[in-house]
């Protein structure tokens, strides 16, 4: 039987932002399942007015029904929002390990940094953005999340993202105003491996962040940083380096 993977996209992203990492493992032996999230299968010129008020309860919802459904418990691999949402799930007891690719924090992690502060601004100036969908900019994308990837290539992902809920941002960027706790996550109720990635140059999710968030979870997390690369550890160059370490730990600890 082929070992099975759940591939969760993160903020602005969809399905095919894991267009290097699916076929990647699938030639290794793994069957991936890549859901979109909830009205991320919107084109980005029309984000559903429901949207903006979708919460990260919403997001784990909709997965944790796939999850259930399926014949076993899978492997969860995130990115960055996707991350946390991985590490959600895990807590749940869902899936059998988490791989965290520059994950965003959980709320007991304070990840407020001049760079990802200055990501977010021109999205937080607007009035009741915590209710609104939102999208990033080229230029914020080049710049934040696209910053070591190759501009042409960078500008080609971001003609595919789609808007982002303003709940969930919200959630993340401002826990402790958020009275649901969609992004807390007690660490004693994960029982299963963990591995944290994190990058020098990640200018939303800075290295130190994903460090803090790896200690907390240190009784069944390792944790992996990567030179001169950047937030896109799903596709700049380098890219494969951080998809075979993290098989080569998979096939240690999940295999």
């Amino acid at each position: 039987m082929a070992r099975l993977a759940v591939l969760i996209h993160g903020m602005w992203g969809t399905a095919d932002v894991w267009r290097n990492w699916r076929p990647f493992l699938e030639t290794r032996g793994w069957q991936t399942i890549v859901p979109s999230l909830r009205h991320h299968d919107a084109p980005p010129q029309a984000p559903p007015p429901a949207l903006g008020t979708t919460s990260l309860h919403d997001y784990v919802a909709d997965l944790e029904a796939i999850l259930e459904a399926l014949p076993e418990k899978p492997v969860v691999i995130g990115h960055s929002m996707g991350g946390l949402i991985a590490l959600l799930l895990c807590a749940k007891g869902l899936a059998r390990a988490g791989v965290l690719l520059t994950p965003a924090p959980p709320a007991s992690v304070v990840a407020i940094r001049p760079s990802n502060l200055l990501a977010f601004l021109r999205i937080q100036m607007s009035w009741a953005w915590w209710r609104k969908p939102h999208r990033a900019a080229l230029d914020e994308a080049l710049a934040y999340t696209f910053n070591t990837t190759d501009p042409r290539e960078a500008a080609e992902i971001h003609a595919s993202f789609v808007h982002e809920s303003g709940r969930a941002l919200f959630e993340i960027a401002l826990p402790w105003l958020d009275a649901t706790k969609a992004a807390t996550v007690d660490p004693r109720r994960v029982t299963v491996p963990l591995l944290f990635v994190g990058a020098e140059k990640d200018q939303l999710v800075p290295p130190a962040v994903v460090r803090r968030t790896a200690r907390q979870f240190a009784h069944v997390s390792d944790h992996a940083e990567y030179e001169a690369q950047g937030h896109w550890v799903l596709g700049q160059p380098g890219w494969d380096r951080v998809a075979e370490d993290t098989m080569t730990w998979l096939d240690a600890k999940a295999g």
